[in-house]
């Protein structure tokens, strides 16, 4: 079951987002939030 996050970003990052899933395999902005979370706690967990 999913929840509903806020997360706060600068106008700058949030372009740049916006740009990102516009050109690829992500399906919207929270997708592309999900994915570069999991990347960050996967790689965490191998330090």
């Amino acid at each position: 079951m999913k929840i509903k996050v806020s997360v706060s970003m600068e106008r700058e990052l949030h372009e740049k987002v916006k740009d990102k899933v516009a050109v690829s395999v992500f399906r919207n902005t929270s997708h592309l939030v999900e994915h570069a979370v999991e990347s960050f706690l996967k790689e965490a967990q191998n330090e």
